[in-house]
């Protein structure tokens, strides 16, 4: 990414970066009302982009899709972590976490680690909340030239992500634990130096 950005320039990066992100709104927005049945439409420059990229996850990733159990899913797990998935639906006869993913070009499998981690954590959240027995994670994404990909994690693959991400909890926790020591050694630090008081030598 760093050298990326290096090659570009920073600023058009962040230009791209941005423009990636916005586009990548407007389409799940397109998916969120499709799957709800709700009525949408985006005419911008954007929205005229994402649309296509929707309809071919529509008419490739979601096909394989029984049931809808939800879509844009708040979940949480009780005093770790909470955020909010793609959604939860019956995928070839497995309860299936689902995130939708744009790209400006299409992905290996080597560059998408924390997609997993994000379904396994998800996955982890649902079980723990709604006594759900979550098997499966799809990775649908689509590129602005309608290049279709999909992941998928099952069962025991889904477990060793599943491991993985409460590792990097672990390390986030940790992290944060050792943050707040060290600055209330800071703290404690200043109030008991003792500093030379003004117009005495040393």
């Amino acid at each position: 990414m760093t050298a990326w950005k290096n090659k570009v320039g920073h600023e058009k990066a962040e230009s791209i970066k941005n423009y990636s992100s916005k586009r990548g709104t407007s389409m799940h927005k397109f998916l969120e009302n499709h799957i709800t049945g709700v009525g949408y439409d985006d005419l911008s420059t954007i929205g005229q982009e994402a649309r296509p990229m929707a309809n071919k996850i529509i008419e490739v990733g979601l096909t394989p899709i029984e049931e809808y159990y939800g879509s844009e899913v708040t979940m949480h797990y009780p005093g770790l972590y909470a955020g909010a998935t793609d959604l939860v639906c019956l995928h070839n006869n497995m309860e299936t976490i689902v995130d939708f993913k744009q790209a400006n070009r299409p992905k290996k499998l080597e560059w998408i680690d924390d997609y997993f981690l994000q379904i396994a954590a998800y996955a982890m959240a649902h079980d723990y909340v709604y006594k759900s027995q979550i098997r499966q994670g799809v990775i649908m994404v689509c590129t602005p030239d309608l290049y279709y990909q999909e992941f998928k994690i099952q069962d025991a693959d889904l477990r060793r992500w599943k491991h993985k991400w409460m590792k990097r909890l672990d390390m986030y926790h940790e992290l944060i634990h050792g943050e707040k020591e060290q600055a209330k050694v800071n703290i404690d630090a200043n109030m008991f130096t003792i500093r030379p008081k003004e117009g005495i030598e040393n």
